[in-house]
This record gives C-alpha cells, structure tokens and sequence, in this order.
C-alpha cells in the first residue's frame, strides 16, 4: 500500500510538482531515479483523478510531426517494460493501432505521415481497404479510402500505470499529497519560492506544473500565460465479451475510436466538434451526455455492425488540454527561474508523458539543451513556429 499522505505537507522541498496523474508521477519518479531528494506531489484530488484516469488508454506512434513520433517511439519502449520496472502489472498489449479514413483527400498526408513514421523506424504501414479485413475482419469498408497499421502501437489500463508510478515514487522517498489545493505561489528575486496550499506552505526552488485542465490557471498565478483551452470528451464502456478485437480502430473521418480491453469490453469513444471550450476551471462539465451515447453507439454500429447486440454498460467525460497546434508545452519560461510546465497534450498525455517526464526530468536536473524540449517550448507561439499535428482525433 501506499501511504498517501495527508497531513500537513513538508515545510520544505527540493521540487513540487503539481498534478498525480501520468505527466506529474512520471516526472516525479524520474527526478526521484536522477537523486533529486525532498519532492513533494501535490494532488487536488486522488491519483489520477484529472484527464488521465479518464483516458481510453490508447498508445500509438502513428503522428505527423516528429516531435510527437519520437516521443510516442520512446515511450512505447518504456511501456514495454513498465510492469518490470515499476513492479506492479499496467496490463499493456501491443495488438497496433488501426488509423482509416472515409476521404479519398485524407490518403496523400496519410502516405506522408507513413513515410515520415518509417523514417523513424516506426513500422506503419499503408493499407487498402481490402487488406483491413485481415485485421479486423468484420469492418464495414464499403466507404473506406485507406488505412494505416502499426503493428507496436497498443493499450495501457491508464489507473495501473498511475498507481505503479505512485507505489514506485514512494519506494523512491517521493511524498504525494492527495486532497491537497494548492492556494498560492510566491515567486522571489524572479525564481520560484514558496507554494501554499491548503494543508500548509512548502518552501521550494522548483516547481512543476503538471496539472492538465488547470495548468492554465496555475501558471497565471505566476504571470505565465498558457495559450491552452479545454474540450470536453466522452468515454463509453461496454459489457465484457470474449476477445475478438485485437486493435485500437480509430478514424480520422469522424473521430471515432474503439478497443477492446483486457476484460473484453469495448472501450471507445468520439469527437464532437459541438462541445464548448474553455479557458477557466469553473467552467468545466464533465456531466455525461445522451448525445455522445447516440452519436457513439451510431457511428460503432455503422463502421463495426457486429456491435449491434451490444450492451453498453457506462459513460464517462474527462477534458482535454488542448493547444492551438495540438502538441504539448514543455520547458520552462525565460525569468522565471525553476519553473516548469508539461502540458497541452490535446487528449494524448497518456502516450507521451512516460518518455516525456524522463526528459523533463533530465532537463530539470542538468539543464541540458533538450531538442525536443526546444522545439515544444512556449515560445514558439510568439515566434510563429507552428507545425499543427494532423492526426488529432477522439
């Protein structure tokens, strides 16, 4: 069991990082392995409350933009090995990812982004329609154009991964503070200082925003302006069935995706470009909707009919960190000393973040010029280096 503790928080610390889901734990338990001592996890909430307890697990390599690739290519290296090295059973599967689309226009960027995949040594391939059905034999192909498959693309059960992050940082000395606001952060001489919360203040040199949907407003309190908003997603979950499916479906026509998970449900949902955005936390809902349940349920039946007998058993909404290019923040701003931000995932945090909070990790305890650290910084919207990412569905 892990201790988690809530009682009043350490008077001091050698870094604090905000947020218990994959981006902050992973970050923590890196600093923790490279001898950073006295860190301190702050959480609002419970381990993995936020968007990656509300995750479909999906982990794929198959981007447009190498910086997305590189990381997805590392992480799922890590994935691979999560359940040896953490001790605890994140109930990975590499059964590929299966991306199709209805648009005859979709099939250039799509043969682009193999190209640049395999490039990368990511073994995706083109398909035709035809050749789906080896892999998902009951797909309805009859409007599809094209696909793509890799084959080492896969699914995590997202609460395993975070509660073997949690177990993994307290063995490494790592103190996670569940229940616990953070109401304040004092910033001295142009560093960080102090962060307050409501079990008491923790006197800090380094802090780490890893707090998803409430980034935004946390690096405000530090006069850092996030260009980050938030989109409401919605999950549903189905009765168990004997496993038939061995692939992530995901179309970039409509944004409906699909899985079938270790437990045999199918495990999916779908975008809806109707959903409000937001800037602030007050304004989240994450009620579960009836629209989602008929825009899903319709999109499912059509493109895998077999479904139609189908119970579903529950619903659920989680938020994505959305930003204007799709790719996440990383790094830290200039004139503000020790701190940091990983966040703007865009719905994709659980695939990125194992390698992203080793990097961060290394970055923060050595300084050392990351490239794909510089490349996601927030400056580049300033400088206009924009390279939206194509294939953000869901």
């Amino acid at each position: 069991m892990i201790p988690l503790n809530r009682d009043p928080v350490p008077a001091t610390a050698d870094a604090v990082v905000v947020g218990a889901g994959i981006n902050g734990l992973t970050t923590a338990y890196e600093l923790a392995r490279l001898g950073v001592r006295d860190i301190v996890v702050i959480e609002k909430s419970y381990i993995g409350s936020g968007s990656t307890g509300r995750c479909g697990g999906g982990i794929r390599q198959q981007w447009t933009t190498e910086e997305n690739i590189r990381l997805a290519q590392e992480s799922v290296g890590m994935y691979e090995n999560m359940s040896a090295e953490l001790g605890y059973q994140v109930f990975f599967r590499q059964g590929g990812y299966l991306m199709i689309t209805e648009n005859e226009a979709d099939l250039p960027a799509m043969r682009r982004a193999v190209e640049l995949q395999n490039r990368c040594n990511v073994p995706t391939s083109f398909l035709e329609p035809s050749e789906c059905l080896k892999i998902v034999p009951d797909l309805n192909i009859s409007r599809l154009k094209g696909a793509t498959f890799c084959p080492k693309d896969g699914t995590a059960y997202p609460f395993a991964v975070v509660w073997g992050y949690a177990r993994a940082c307290h063995r490494l000395g790592v103190k996670i503070s569940i229940r616990t606001a953070v109401t304040g952060i004092t910033v001295a001489d142009g560093r960080i200082a102090r962060v307050d919360t409501d079990r008491g203040s923790i006197a800090t040199p380094i802090l780490v925003n890893c707090a998803g949907p409430w980034s935004r407003s946390l690096a405000a309190s530090v006069g850092v302006n996030l260009p980050n908003r938030q989109e409401r997603h919605e999950i549903m979950v189905s009765e168990s069935l004997k496993p038939f499916l061995d692939p992530m479906v995901i179309s970039i026509t409509n944004g409906i995706y699909f899985s079938q998970s270790m437990r045999g449900e199918i495990v999916g949902g779908i975008g809806d470009p109707a959903e409000p955005h937001w800037t602030e936390p007050g304004q989240f809902d994450t009620r579960s909707q009836l629209r989602f349940a008929v825009r899903f349920a319709r999109a499912l039946t059509d493109l895998y009919p077999r479904a139609g007998d189908v119970r579903m058993m529950r619903q659920w909404a989680g938020m994505y960190d959305v930003t204007p290019d799709h790719r996440p923040i990383l790094g830290g701003v200039p004139g503000l000393d020790g701190y940091y931000h990983i966040c703007g995932f865009s719905g994709h945090g659980f695939m990125l973040g194992p390698m992203t909070g080793r990097r961060m990790a290394k970055h923060i305890t050595t300084g050392a010029e990351d490239p794909i650290i510089a490349s996601l910084s927030l400056d580049r919207f300033d400088k206009g280096d924009i390279q939206p990412d194509a294939f953000v569905v869901g």
